[in-house]
């Protein structure tokens, strides 16, 4: 009798080599992302990383494309059925945060470390911008359904405000020295990001530029 087949599929297979390559990365830095790395820590064959991505260029691509697809699988476990107002939505991304400051804390240093190699290496870049395009797309889709009149345009603050606030509070000068704020906290904070992404711009309105009396 023939022993079945266990091994991964090789979808499940290449998801495995990513998420190993950003466990190691959050463990030990760049320094420490290699083929044979990955497949000593996943335990595959030798060559197994190698083969399904043949530079190290195109194992951190994948990382990134993984990275964003766990952030928005994160994002939709905490968002709450049904059309969102702005106090769901606060709550909702304050939870959130309070996770990827905790719990979640080592995929999100690995997630910025890994960013930073694409402003070394330019073959990276289009790979970490069909990812952030995935988070941009996202934010965009919940500040419509808030009603805001520049989606896409607001869309890039708040997650630029979202990021620089994980930064500081993992990796910024005084991450150290400070507790790590709780979910109420969060949330008023996001609370004052959803104001301002959805405030109109000064001189203009909600639906375009304010008229100047003549």
């Amino acid at each position: 009798m023939s022993t079945p087949d266990t091994r991964p599929s090789a979808p499940d297979r290449r998801t495995l080599i990513a998420d190993t390559a950003i466990d190691l990365v959050a463990a030990g830095g760049l320094r420490g992302l290699t083929h044979r790395a990955v497949d000593g820590a996943a335990r595959l064959p030798a060559g197994s990383t190698s083969y399904y991505f043949r530079t190290r260029t195109a194992l951190i691509g994948a990382c990134y494309g993984r990275l964003a697809e766990l952030d928005l699988e994160d994002l939709d476990g905490d968002t709450p059925p049904g059309p969102p107002d702005r106090e769901s939505a606060a709550q909702a991304l304050g939870a959130l945060l309070h996770r990827w400051l905790t719990e979640g804390r080592a995929r999100q240093l690995a997630r910025f470390e890994l960013s930073l190699e694409a402003a070394r290496n330019p073959e990276l870049e289009p790979e970490l911008h069909r990812a952030g395009l995935r988070a941009r797309a996202r934010a965009a889709a919940l500040l419509t359904a808030l009603g805001g009149a520049r989606p896409q345009e607001s869309a890039e603050l708040l997650v630029a405000w979202t990021d620089g606030l994980l930064y500081d509070r993992l990796a910024g000068s005084l991450a150290r020295s400070r507790p790590v704020p709780d979910s109420a906290e969060l949330t008023a904070t996001v609370r004052r990001m959803l104001d301002a992404a959805l405030a109109p711009r000064p001189g203009r309105g909600a639906d375009g530029p304010s008229r100047i009396p003549s």
